[in-house]
């Protein structure tokens, strides 16, 4: 179990299931490498569980696994940099198809990033997996932007911490307006914004906050 493991990520298995037939692992990692500098590394992994497809065979059986780093210049989110990688595949063909994700340099995750790679990589111009892969990955470029604050202050030595700061409304939230409903531009959460309600602690912080024996209103 790593640092980053709460528990399990999925409900166990139904009452009644006979067997597991097939298992998708999606990881993506953000590190930041420099104040306008971010990398995104992400993998996806099928697997097959032991004795499915070869009966003698004790262990899990790879047939996808890869993977995908993407340099981003912060906070504009262009790709400066993107390599594909193919750990196990199913055809001896399938890695020839990791120069064309070249294309994704110049590219700037927002709106309307979800199109533009279903443009250039959907169907037979790219890999079902890695282009799968990049849709999961662009979201957490989007979480990014209130950790590389927090991860600048934390290399500054300041001690205000997130909880301060989660209460201070500096516009970072129109970065996001109409990427989910909470969002929508006509929603109560950005009216509330508009009107310079009080932010509150997000659900997951006020949690922590109990744990670690703080109090807090929101």
């Amino acid at each position: 179990m790593t640092q980053f493991d709460t528990g399990p990520i999925l409900p166990p298995p139904p009452n009644g299931a006979v067997e597991i037939l097939h298992d998708r692992e999606y990881r993506v990692e953000a590190f930041r490498l420099a104040a306008d500098r971010l990398l995104l590394q992400g993998a996806v992994r099928d697997q097959k569980p032991p004795g499915l497809y070869l009966r003698e065979d004790p262990d899990p059986l790879t047939v996808h696994h890869m993977q995908l780093a993407i340099e981003l210049a912060f906070p504009q989110l262009e790709i400066v940099k993107a390599t594909a990688l193919f750990e196990s595949h199913p055809q001896d063909r399938c890695p020839s198809i990791t120069p064309h994700y070249q294309q994704l340099v110049g590219l700037s995750i927002g709106r309307g990033f979800t199109k533009h790679i279903a443009e250039l990589f959907g169907g037979p111009r790219g890999c079902t997996h890695i282009t799968a892969l990049i849709n999961a990955m662009a979201p957490v470029a989007m979480q990014c932007f209130w950790s590389m604050r927090a991860a600048e202050a934390k290399l500054a030595g300041e001690q205000q911490n997130m909880f301060d700061r989660s209460q201070s409304d500096d516009g970072m939230w129109k970065s996001i307006v109409n990427t989910c409903h909470i969002w929508d531009e006509n929603g109560p959460e950005v009216a509330d914004r508009l009107a310079g309600a009080p932010v509150t602690i997000p659900v997951f912080l006020r949690g922590r906050l109990e744990q670690l024996g703080f109090t807090s209103t929101e």
